[in-house]
């Protein structure tokens, strides 16, 4: 599919949701803020619950969500990114992580439960810093386009006003 076609599918599918601007954009922040996330298989579960906690838009929480689905061809230099950053916050003195082809792992060593600690936990801290400024920056732009797109519905639907001093 088209990812051009995708969005502007999924952004009217958001622009027709029947709720506050607030609400749907807190849940767009929530779903590209989980989006981020290395969570598999978590994301959208994580993206309803904590959009029913705040009270946002748990469609669009979900809808958003997915747009990490459409770019998953990018989402290997995505989790590589998120992985240095994270790697340098806790690493002390900071530094960055070696490059991939300097660890040597054999194929066990990928199955084994400690591996979580050593990548997935720079990799999560990593997602999440980096999607706190995107889904920030995603809940002010939604919720300013969902609130002009209302306001300009409102406007088309209700009748123009009747002048009463001069009735025609």
């Amino acid at each position: 599919m088209n990812m051009r076609r995708w969005f502007h599918e999924h952004s009217l599918k958001l622009l027709a949701i029947r709720d506050t601007p607030e609400a749907i954009a807190g849940g767009v922040a929530i779903g590209i803020f989980f989006g981020f996330t290395p969570l598999f298989g978590l994301k959208t579960l994580f993206a309803i619950l904590f959009a029913w906690l705040t009270g946002s838009n748990i469609l669009a929480a979900v809808i958003s969500g997915a747009l990490h689905d459409v770019i998953l061809p990018f989402m290997p230099v995505i989790y590589r990114w998120e992985y240095n950053v994270g790697y340098w916050l806790l690493s002390s003195p900071h530094q960055w992580p070696p490059p991939f082809s300097h660890i040597r792992w054999g194929g066990p060593a990928w199955r084994h439960w400690t591996t979580f600690f050593s990548v997935g936990k720079p990799l999560l801290v990593g997602g999440c810093v980096v999607a706190a400024p995107v889904s920030l920056a995603s809940f002010f732009i939604t919720r300013a386009i969902v609130a002009r797109h209302q306001r300009k519905k409102h406007a088309q639907a209700s009748p123009p006003a009747m002048d009463e001093t001069n009735p025609s």
